[in-house]
């Protein structure tokens, strides 16, 4: 009789166990769809670099059809361009063609992306000098251009190192948008505007 009672008593606990272990099973299922949902990017290898210390932002008007080209150079030299996408600790993400290849089929209706942008990440600290140039590489309807240029230092917070905006008259226009120089404890410092110029190579 004292047997069957302890028999009945565990077996009246077993569901508080299991509903316990069920919520604690749906805890950690809800707090990775979290994880998921707030950056999901980060969980496709290699859809964005594991890590960045400086963005460069290349932004022209959207629907615009003329192609911008947007080089960087670090203190070693390197040169990041379309021709060369990865470089030293540099990675152009997208070269944007202006409205070339931004239109797609979907459903039999063409549907078009307006923005035209560049972004080139640094991934790493390099003391020295940066140089961010612009190239009017190809116009489609011979008018001028003004894109927006940002320079953004990621770590240890995001800052905004430059923003500006740089006027390009004519196909094959170069113009500098930024000089920077990165010291060794990552700050910067001679933020300038001062000409270089980078493209050697014709289009």
């Amino acid at each position: 009789m004292r047997r069957r009672g302890r028999l009945a008593r565990e077996s009246e606990v077993d569901p508080f166990y299991d509903m316990l272990f069920n919520m604690l099973i749906a805890f950690v299922f809800c707090f990775i769809v979290a994880l998921i949902a707030m950056n999901p990017k980060a969980l496709k290898a290699g859809d964005i670099p594991s890590k960045a210390e400086f963005i460069v932002n290349v932004a022209w008007p959207d629907l615009d059809p003329n192609d911008i080209d947007t080089w960087v150079q670090d203190p070693a030299g390197n040169l990041v361009w379309f021709r060369a996408r990865e470089a030293g600790l540099m990675h152009l993400d997208r070269d944007d063609r202006g409205l070339q290849g931004d239109v797609i089929l979907v459903d039999g209706r063409e549907v078009v992306n307006p923005l035209n942008q560049e972004v080139v990440t640094v991934r790493g600290v390099e003391p020295g000098e940066f140089t961010v140039n612009l190239q009017y590489y190809e116009s489609r309807n011979g008018q001028p251009v003004e894109a927006n240029v940002s320079v953004i230092k990621v770590n240890p917070r995001a800052e905004v190192v430059f923003y500006g905006a740089v006027p390009l008259a004519r196909k094959g226009d170069e113009a500098t948008a930024v000089r920077f120089s990165v010291l060794p404890d990552g700050s910067v410092a001679n933020v300038n505007t001062l000409a270089k110029p980078l493209v050697t190579t014709p289009p």
